[in-house]
């Protein structure tokens, strides 16, 4: 092979390596799978970066103690389930409200955090059984049939005092919406039933995001 023609196939590669991961993990959002619900664009997958809109890093917590301090504080924070980098290339990254809601931005330019409303949308165009068509073909037993696009992911979530629970039997995401005191509401799915549920949670929680088009 001649060297311009190497030079090419090398700087293509790393192109294709860029592009496919980086630092903590991180997928560029701009090469994630999308879908059309409701006349609005969503994440087809979990978000899995690791740094503000800024440029800021959003600090991983693995510590139990640790996680639980930066809920008292207010602080933001992420983690990767039972903090394994492999759960991180399923199911994305768990963040805090306090990381969803920072000022210097989750969300990269073009996207954000959808709202308690814009989730909304999802159910009213998928109608009452919204959960069946939401979940992906992932979760045991076949509950989820795949046919809305969504390809929600049982990703579990991380507990205000540092523990981990429900991994595959449980996706639930966070919207930018606060509820009550120090709560802020979320969607869930779960192996229960096929319904997409709305409910508020602490905000030191870890849960998955979503994210949806300006």
């Amino acid at each position: 092979m001649k060297k311009k023609q190497l030079l090419q196939v090398l700087a293509w590669s790393s192109v294709i390596l860029f592009s496919c991961g980086g630092e903590d993990g991180d997928k560029d959002v701009s090469s994630a799978k999308t879908v059309e619900i409701g006349g609005k664009t969503w994440m087809a997958e979990n978000l899995n970066i690791s740094k503000f809109k800024n440029g800021d890093p959003i600090p991983q917590i693995t510590d139990e103690a640790e996680w639980k301090k930066a809920g008292v504080d207010g602080s933001p924070a992420w983690c990767y389930y039972n903090n394994d980098p492999a759960n991180g290339e399923k199911y994305g990254k768990l963040y805090n409200w306090y990381a969803v809601n920072d000022p210097r931005g989750l969300a990269p330019e073009g996207w954000h955090v959808p709202t308690d409303e814009e989730w909304n949308s999802i159910g009213d165009a998928l109608g009452s059984k919204a959960g069946a068509s939401m979940k992906s073909k992932a979760w045991v037993g076949g509950q989820g049939n795949g046919e809305s696009g969504f390809e929600g992911m049982p990703g579990g979530n991380r507990n205000h005092d540092g523990s981990f629970h429900l991994l595959n039997s449980y996706g639930v995401f966070w919207t930018d919406t606060p509820a009550q005191g120090d709560y802020s509401w979320f969607r869930s799915l779960t192996s229960a039933n096929a319904f997409l549920t709305r409910d508020y949670s602490n905000r030191s929680k870890g849960l998955s995001v979503r994210l949806v088009k300006d």
